[in-house]
């Protein structure tokens, strides 16, 4: 609380309690005090972000870079076969990715509260139970998947795009049980900011998915399908890896104690986080992934569609730098409030926000540099390179406020204030950014253009509300928040025990004997 207090102090958030003293020393004192301490923990504190955010932007954008590296082979096999790739990714992401995702983001208040506040056996615990039940949402989704073709016929799909994406979808599946393991594992060695392991196996993953493309999609001809196929086989291997250095390694001894039948309890607490942070993360995704079925019922489909698709891909490798920041302000703050430090917590908000409006613009202006260069990534068609080269000036526009939209969502997480972001996005998204989008795409016939446009107006109207929000925020009752949090999920633990176990024993870094498997 010494440090809080200092923070507190150093961000004018309530008066200095030092000794009385003559009121020019007594000035002249505190500010060289307050101006060296700042200056230090300023360092400390940026360099403990960046050691978070740095790691997990490169894991992000190697994990992201499984789905696009698969849509790059199969963007120079021809139009409608990225275009039903494309769709049926977009489909994938929409009704079961980001909801995984968005299920899984859940740990980092639960992980990253229970961590700050030394309680470091629950986020083991929080760990199996979200595997266990994202695992079982997969199987209602993956019947959804099966059946795909006639749902995007019947919404207005071009039949031959359907069909394709169907099969494409059908090869997905494994991906999505693939992501229920993976989700929780990222969040899980997140909100401990142990993430560095994470990029060196995200990247032999990756190594090992290029070459595979190459020999599944064209030596061994399988075409398109071929690269959901790869796609599942990555997220698995990927998944493995990140598992079997959880359970293996002695860094995670307190946190990972083995498997448990805790993990069964109290589903309830895990939903009550998980699924407003779903719904928050859903729907911001689900806006762009509406823009592709969008595009589908444009003159022209697979140009329109395969377009959109290189911009949406192009905006979603580059938004892995604000995700990264973000991933690093959720941890801070979670683990701040968990530790009952607010005003450390509100101090780190601020930094992180200074670095997001830096790099927002940089990237932007890279972006705007490269516009006549990096479509041939995705594609070597004329059209579609042209089409994507005058979208850029709208991209670039984009990355500024995902920057700084992407920042502030993960403080919301930290915060464990998810479903205030789920009304921040629903009012954005689907009360200014999709009827914008549709006025000026089917009225003013700005095709794709409009949609883009749509895009900004509800980017532009979440960050003004999520920034109210957080300007808002009552730091200290957070804490107390946290603090309840924490406390209720250990005692709902303690109740729950046999009566051969004490609570006692559940308090001890050593694992009580016959209850939890080996780890």
């Amino acid at each position: 609380m010494q440090r809080d207090s200092l923070t507190r102090a150093l961000l004018n958030d309530e008066d200095d309690d030092s000794p009385l003293l003559p009121h020019s020393s007594r000035e002249s004192l505190d500010s060289k005090r307050k101006n060296d301490e700042w200056r230090k923990w300023l360092g400390e504190e940026l360099s403990q972000q960046l050691c978070i955010a740095g790691p997990m932007i490169l894991v992000n954008l190697l994990q992201f870079s499984l789905t696009v590296v698969s849509l790059m082979f199969v963007g120079h096999l021809g139009e409608l076969e990225l275009s039903s790739s494309q769709i049926a990714v977009t489909t994938a992401q929409a009704t079961g990715l980001n909801v995984m995702i968005g299920l899984g983001s859940g740990l980092e208040t639960l992980c990253g509260q229970a961590y700050g506040a030394k309680e470091y056996r629950l986020t083991g615990i929080f760990l199996q139970r979200a595997i266990f039940l994202l695992t079982l949402i997969g199987i209602p989704i993956s019947f959804v998947w099966w059946r795909m073709g006639p749902i995007l016929v019947f919404i207005g799909q071009d039949p031959a795009i359907a069909e394709g994406a169907e099969e494409y979808i059908r090869l997905l599946i494994p991906t999505l049980f693939g992501y229920a393991l993976l989700q929780p594992l990222v969040k899980f060695l997140q909100t401990q900011s142990a993430v560095k392991a994470m990029v060196v196996l995200s990247a032999i993953t990756l190594a090992i998915h290029v070459p595979l493309c190459y020999l599944v999609i064209y030596t061994l001809g399988f075409g398109f399908r071929g690269a959901a196929i790869v796609t599942g086989i990555s997220q698995w291997i990927n998944a493995l890896f990140i598992g079997s250095y959880i359970m293996f390694s002695s860094t995670f001894s307190k946190t990972w104690t083995g498997l448990s039948t805790e993990a069964f309890q109290d589903i309830f607490l895990f939903f009550k986080v998980a699924f407003p942070s779903a719904v928050m993360i859903c729907l911001e995704f689900w806006c762009f992934d509406l823009l592709i079925l969008i595009s589908g019922l444009l003159p022209n489909p697979q140009l329109e569609t395969s377009s959109l698709s290189v911009c949406l891909n192009s905006i979603a490798m580059l938004y892995m730098i604000p995700y990264g920041l973000s991933a690093a302000v959720s941890t801070r703050v979670s683990n701040k409030l968990g530790a009952g430090l607010p005003y450390a917590a509100k101090a780190a908000v601020k930094l992180t926000m200074s670095v997001a409006l830096i790099e927002g613009v940089t990237v932007a202006f890279l972006l705007l540099s490269a516009r006549n260069i990096f479509p041939y990534l995705f594609s070597s068609e004329p059209d579609v390179v042209s089409y994507v080269s005058n979208m850029v000036p709208f991209l670039s526009l984009v990355v500024i406020l995902d920057s700084i939209q992407g920042t502030l969502s993960g403080v919301a997480r930290g915060c464990g204030w998810q479903h205030v972001g789920a009304y921040c996005n629903l009012c954005a998204f689907y009360g200014i950014g999709i009827p914008v989008g549709l006025l000026l795409t089917f009225h003013f016939h700005l095709h794709g253009y409009g949609l883009w446009g749509g895009i900004i107006a509800g980017q532009t109207t979440q960050v003004s509300l999520l920034s109210f929000v957080t300007c808002t925020l009552n730091w200290q009752k957070l804490a107390d928040e946290a603090a309840q949090l924490v406390h209720g999920a250990k005692e709902h633990l303690h109740s729950a025990l046999p009566p051969s176990i004490t609570k006692v024993d559940l308090l001890t870094e050593e694992r009580p004997g016959g209850f939890v498997g080996g780890g």
